[in-house]
């Protein structure tokens, strides 16, 4: 019996051992959770969909920086003649591709199975050979007006750079034009789906409702693209799509400002040599040979033959034409009584701390605490951390606003924020016009806390308000990532709030944090810590418990902790969301570790941590993941939740999460993602239990 391919790669890993998990089939592993819930009957179908665009953007992303990754040591280490090191690399990433073929079988099996249900509902993803002659006829319309104005081939010669004109997020056609059925010319093609939609709805011709992919669409009329410049009597097209690494190097010359260096960086990225290149296995031998050449492949890259379909990570966005009832019903954000009891966010604060739970929570609730704070004649000064930023965002409106009513407005923008980077150099470009003052903190640090204070004259003395969170200021990832805020007026957590900026701009200098959890000043020393005092607890005949939430656990140091625990007695239960480098459940190793993994319709992001404390706990919410870039290259703030009636309700809800028996997998040391098995207990949707939990706190304060 071969083992599966998770049980086979545990000894190969450089420098690993039975007690870590590798990152890289981690990581897959959670991307398969993904594709479970694409293959789940009990999801609306169109969520089915959008769940196949999901799997398919993280796989994307996957390659862009954990497959760029591995590739990139496998050459520096055979270019330096370290070979023993780029052979477990090497290796790395023959595990790497053999588990990535698998679930390309999975997805190509649930995709056609999910699509098959589509049509039962009377939605068909049409194709070209289904189409009417009066379809056909809207279709040539269409594209003449709305299509081709968005065309503009790129003919294939020797003095084109094609590496230099692809975008890894576009989707593109290889072309081949020929005479007598010989290639003449070849080009390419980007599909416009950044300026349309990728799904068009057909006129319906009876109770079917019809959608056909822009890809189709545009090969249907391919002939008219090039007529009249170029001599052909057949022409031929296939669909292609390129992923590059997204490792990027900063020239340290001092004559350039970071901005200008950030911007030189992501030049690089563009023209960067592709780690994957999906093509329509379809596509014939001369277009393959002719592509790799000009996309110069090279051995250690990934040439992948696929469907029809590329970029199938638009789906995420696939359009319901149907029933309601064919996607999730909405569940509208509540209001929080703490807040609009009060005339102003800061008299809601000064009452009491307040802890929100995105996106069952509104958002609105930090818009307005930052809009009020933009015209507050009290408010002498905002300090702000921004890591992703929505398109259209009213938070920088508001900070804006601010520095118009002549209010100090302090930025800290990381530009160095994965895939968006560009949008981050527009917006601190934006803001520092407006007269706001943009620090980019030092290149040494990516800034990745989720702070926001406000400061108010009252009374002839400076109070603080503080916003600390495990999730971004942006409005539109509110809506789809769950995250927990809380809003304090606490001068001992205020106080070193302000201190973090300092940290930030000025890094060398020693600080000390008595509460707050500070990467990379404090917060791995404080975790192993407060583990450690879990242990002590134990071995003085105590009960130890140890209960967190992250969105990956790959940092060994703490890991080992964890284990130490574990062999000492002390419980402990684990939510991961992504990555797991620990293995539970092991035999004097981790016997009384467990770990489960929730992905439902919201992102679970929030990071929590419970330390049982001899039965008084001690609960923090933390911008950090449990991995060495947050703990050691990061700044990050874990905030102790002081309010115990805040600090009861987050343990509430990590308890509905542990009761779950729909959403749950357990993650065992193979991490084969069975689920939480139900027995007897009744059925419990935690995020959908969250919601109700929370709504009925709202109406007890009525």
């Amino acid at each position: 019996m071969t083992l599966p391919v998770n049980a086979s790669v545990l000894h190969t890993y450089p420098e690993n051992e039975l007690r870590y998990f590798s990152k890289e089939l981690s990581w897959l592993s959670f991307n398969e959770r993904v594709l479970q819930e694409a293959d789940d009957a009990k999801n609306p179908i169109i969520e089915r969909i959008r769940f196949l665009g999901i799997y398919s953007s993280n796989m994307d992303e996957f390659y862009r920086v954990r497959v760029a990754s591995v590739r990139r040591k496998v050459l520096i280490y055979k270019n330096s003649g370290q070979l023993e090191k780029a052979e477990q690399y090497s290796q790395v990433m023959a595990d790497i591709n053999e588990k990535i073929a698998q679930m390309a079988v999975k997805f190509d099996t649930i995709h056609k199975r999910v699509f098959n249900v589509l049509r039962k509902n009377k939605i068909h993803l049409t194709i070209k050979s289904e189409l009417s002659e009066h379809q056909l006829a809207w279709l040539k319309d269409f594209f003449d007006n709305k299509v081709l104005r968005h065309i503009a081939p790129i003919l294939i010669d020797k003095k084109v750079n094609l590496m230099s004109r692809l975008n890894d997020s576009a989707t593109y056609f290889y072309v081949g034009l020929y005479r007598n059925e010989k290639p003449t010319q070849y080009a390419t093609i980007e599909l416009p789906s950044d300026k349309m939609p990728r799904f068009i709805v057909l006129p319906s011709e009876n109770k079917v409702k019809q959608i056909l992919l822009l890809d189709d669409v545009l090969q249907l009329f391919l002939e008219n693209i090039f007529k009249g410049f170029v001599e052909f009597d057949s022409i031929d097209s296939y669909s292609f799509k390129v992923t590059r690494d997204s490792e990027y190097s900063i020239d340290e010359g001092i004559d350039d400002s970071y901005l200008e260096k950030m911007s030189d960086s992501m030049k690089q990225r563009l023209i960067a040599e592709p780690v994957r290149v999906i093509y329509d296995g379809a596509m014939p031998e001369d277009m393959i040979k002719s592509m790799k050449k000009k996309l110069k492949h090279s051995s250690y890259d990934n040439l992948v033959a696929g469907g029809h379909i590329r970029n199938f990570k638009d789906f995420i966005s696939f359009p319901n034409i149907g029933r309601r009832s064919l996607e999730n019903k909405e569940i509208p954000a509540i209001s929080s009584k703490q807040f609009t009891d009060f005339n102003t966010v800061f008299d809601a604060i000064a009452h009491t701390d307040v802890l929100l739970h995105y996106p069952y929570h509104r958002f609105l609730h930090f818009t307005e605490f930052v809009r009020q704070a933009a015209f507050d004649p009290e408010v002498k000064h905002i300090r702000i951390t921004m890591y992703r930023i929505a398109k259209n965002s009213r938070i920088v409106s508001s900070l804006i606003d601010a520095v118009d009513n002549g209010k100090m407005v302090t930025v800290v923008m990381e530009l160095r924020a994965r895939f968006d980077e560009q949008a981050n150099i527009a917006w601190a470009k934006t803001m520092t016009n407006a007269g706001v003052k943009v620090i980019f903190g030092n290149p040494s640090f990516k800034i990745h806390t989720k702070l926001c204070v406000i400061s108010r004259e009252e009374q002839s003395k400076v109070v603080h308000y503080a916003h600390i969170g495990t999730g971004n200021f942006n409005e539109s990832t509110a809506k789809i990532y769950t995250d927990l805020s809380l809003y304090t007026a606490d001068p001992v957590i205020t106080q070193e709030a302000i201190k973090v900026f300092e940290l930030i701009q000025l890094p060398y200098r020693q600080y000390n944090f008595k509460h707050l959890m500070v990467s990379p000043v404090n917060s791995k020393e404080r975790i192993l810590g407060l583990i450690d005092n879990e242990i002590a607890l134990v071995e003085q005949g105590h009960h130890g418990e140890v209960t967190f939430k992250v969105n990956n656990l790959i940092d060994r140091d703490i890991i080992d902790k964890l284990y130490q625990a574990s062999q000492a007695g002390v419980k402990i239960r684990g939510i991961v969301r992504g990555m797991c480098s620990l293995m539970p459940n092991i035999k004097n190793l981790s016997e009384n570790i467990k770990i489960i993994s929730i992905v439902d319709r919201f992102l679970e992001h929030s990071r929590v941590m419970v330390f049982n404390n001899g039965g008084e706990p001690s609960v923090y919410i933390s911008s950090a993941d449990w991995m060495r870039r947050n703990m050691q290259d990061r700044i990050e703030i874990g905030v102790p939740i002081l309010n115990p009636v805040l600090a009861q309700r987050i343990i509430h809800i990590l308890e509905l999460q542990f009761k779950d028996t729909m959403k749950a997998r357990i993650i065992d040391k193979l991490q084969n993602n069975s689920y939480v098995k139900r027995g007897n207990k009744k059925k419990l949707r935690s995020q959908l239990e969250i919601y109700q939990y929370l709504k009925g706190l709202e109406k007890q304060a009525l």
